[in-house]
């Protein structure tokens, strides 16, 4: 079985919400995942219940005709804060938080343990009772990928890999529970619309 993670597409900044929709840039990436992901055999679709999740996988579930499930468990980190800055602000607006979220780490203000138990809570979730020949496409966040890397990886930081808008994150799961990564932020896809590189 193998469970595909993809982060949201960009969404808007907010000062008043947490929960903001995707960016016109985020709806365009959010365009490009149902020809990158139509080589695999995917049988369930579930998202974050944060809009930016939602929209995301929409157009996936949509060219498959499968439904859009969704699990408030796989939620991000900062599900609860008063609002919304994309990373790239965050570099010169907020530069304390931006080089702790660089250096791996969650925000002093969240609580690991918790944020890690209900992650692979969902998870587990998502993928209970798929066939061993099927695929699950989750629409989530950067944190919440990573939180599930660590716990197959055992590296030593939460934040540990770069996880790009709209990037697939692929990991294999054997017939008796062991899980491999198979591939981390795959952005080929979403190459020239990343804000890096545009």
């Amino acid at each position: 079985m193998q469970l595909i993670l993809i982060r949201h597409a960009l969404p808007l900044r907010s000062d008043e919400s947490a929960d903001p929709p995707l960016a016109e840039l985020g709806h365009e990436q959010a365009g490009r995942l149902p020809d990158a992901l139509s080589r695999f055999p995917i049988t369930r679709t579930i998202a974050s219940t944060q809009l930016r999740a939602v929209q995301t996988g929409t157009p996936v579930a949509a060219q498959l005709g499968l439904d859009l499930g969704t699990d408030d468990r796989i939620t991000e980190y900062d599900r609860d804060f008063g609002g919304y800055i994309p990373i790239e602000d965050a570099r010169t607006e907020l530069r304390d938080a931006f080089d702790r979220i660089k250096a791996g780490h969650l925000p002093e203000q969240v609580d690991e343990a918790a944020f890690r138990a209900r992650v692979l809570g969902g998870i587990a979730a998502a993928v209970n009772g798929i066939e061993h020949t099927d695929t699950v496409a989750l629409f989530a966040h950067g944190g919440v990928i990573n939180i599930f890397l660590q716990d197959i990886l055992g590296t030593p930081k939460a934040l540990g890999f770069p996880i790009d808008y709209c990037s697939i994150t692929r990991v294999l799961f054997s017939r008796n529970g062991t899980r491999s990564v198979s591939s981390v932020n795959e952005t080929h896809h979403v190459w020239d619309l990343l804000p890096r590189n545009r």
